[in-house]
């Protein structure tokens, strides 16, 4: 607990001051002055404790911290430039979903899987499910939140199937493990924390007609969306670390 506060106190002083100089400097009197009459030699009294009205922080200790700290602020400025999303002006709701789960995704704190029925570019219907993180690094998601294209499922994706010629295709991914021919249905293994996620919208294990849940740690969104014929999200949250 005590390393804790300390560890809080450098940062507070990290942030707080520009260079080592400028918190020295902050710990020195007008006394000090006076009666030393040497700034210099009143900044190393500070520095090895003997004077000073605060905390005492090593010169190493603050230049370790302040490096760090630029480090997650020019990480974090990064991952921010990443986000195709950033800064469109989305007008379904499809698109706003997607972009309120971008971040998470790439990061890894989210896994979605995305639902999509609708009728392809030569009018066939065809619907899949569509694991996004792994969309989101194969794929630049600029032309889909411009509006340039819809997003649609592929025979690459987890699972595809056209309605008009019958094809079904399954594919794992890095992220979930196809499991296929269940008496519930379609079934995505997570990887990260080997969780089971059922996408089928019947709980056929128990004769149901109503909604079945998702799986742990994870939730079924329906989209009301003008952009496809059905669309729903499942976001997985794994609580296992990254």
């Amino acid at each position: 607990m005590e390393q804790e506060e300390g560890q809080t106190a450098v940062d507070n002083i990290v942030t707080q001051f520009n260079t080592y100089e400028d918190f020295l400097d902050s710990q020195i009197t007008t006394v000090d002055l006076y009666y030393l009459e040497d700034e210099v030699l009143a900044r190393q009294l500070v520095e090895l404790g003997y004077r000073g009205t605060g905390e005492v922080v090593k010169r190493e200790d603050f230049e370790a911290r302040k490096a760090a700290i630029e480090i997650a602020r020019l990480a974090e400025r990064t991952q921010k430039k990443t986000l195709t999303s950033v800064g469109k002006d989305l007008q379904d709701n499809f698109l706003k979903a997607l972009a309120v789960r971008e971040e998470d995704n790439r990061n890894g704190k989210v896994s979605s899987v995305i639902f999509i029925r609708d009728r392809n570019s030569h009018g066939q219907e065809v619907s899949g499910y569509i694991d996004y993180a792994h969309r989101l690094k194969t794929e630049d998601f600029e032309v889909y939140f411009d509006g340039k294209r819809r997003l649609l499922p592929k025979p690459t994706d987890l699972s595809f199937y056209n309605w008009e010629c019958h094809i079904a295709v399954w594919n794992s991914t890095p992220n979930y493990q196809v499991i296929a021919g269940n008496p519930q249905g379609l079934l995505f293994k997570y990887k990260r924390d080997r969780k089971i996620l059922n996408v089928d919208p019947k709980d056929k294990e128990h004769g149901r007609q109503w909604k079945a849940r998702p799986g742990d740690n994870s939730t079924r969104i329906p989209i009301q969306t003008e952009m496809y014929i059905q669309a729903v999200i499942f976001d997985h949250i794994s609580r296992r670390k990254i």
